[in-house]
């Protein structure tokens, strides 16, 4: 064999061993930045969460990841729902004029006098919060934003936390993927 076959044989090994080299080092990136943002996930505070509307206007997802969460437990039930009806509406009526979100996602169901139920269209919320604001200010809070990890893609660097004025958004681990607020949670034994 001439030195021309054998400098070429040694070329072609180190560029076998340097793409082999390449590719561990990637999978071994990509397999440690899953282990870390697998074990934590996006997810607001609501006790700390403003309702400024940036939910719905810096998520990557269109629309927001973030939806408001109706916690039943939590709420009265009432004929005058500050989430539900814009303050100071003249009617008491279903009509688009008199409701308080945008995209018409809170649903009202008459359970008996002076009682309804309130039920959230996940696919119409945009996460813009006005629902939210207005059941905090009117009623008991049992509307309440949180990030739906089956629409969010659990970014490095959430938008959505990088421009909260609250610092409300923040990792939380997987296995308590919500943070309520309002009634405590029972520890476990």
């Amino acid at each position: 064999m001439d030195d021309k076959g054998k400098n070429r044989r040694e070329f072609i090994n180190t560029c076998f061993r340097f793409a082999a080299g390449a590719t561990l080092v990637g999978v071994t990136g990509v397999l440690a930045h899953k282990t870390v943002s697998g074990n934590t996930l996006w997810q607001i505070d609501t006790t700390k969460c403003t309702q400024c509307g940036r939910c719905a206007t810096s998520c990557v997802m269109s629309p927001s990841a973030v939806k408001c969460i109706h916690v039943y437990d939590m709420c009265g039930y009432c004929d005058l729902c500050g989430g539900y009806l814009r303050p100071n509406v003249k009617n008491i009526t279903t009509g688009a004029e008199n409701q308080l979100c945008p995209t018409g996602a809170i649903k009202r169901k008459y359970v008996e006098d002076p009682f309804f139920e309130y039920e959230i269209i996940e696919d119409l919320c945009i996460g813009c919060g006005k629902c939210v604001k207005g059941c905090g200010a009117f009623g008991n809070g049992s509307l309440q934003l949180q990030v739906s990890h089956d629409l969010c893609v659990n970014c490095n660097q959430c938008a959505i936390a990088r421009d909260c004025p609250s610092g409300a958004f923040s990792r939380v681990p997987a296995d308590e993927p919500y943070k309520f607020s309002g009634f405590k949670k029972e520890k476990k034994a």
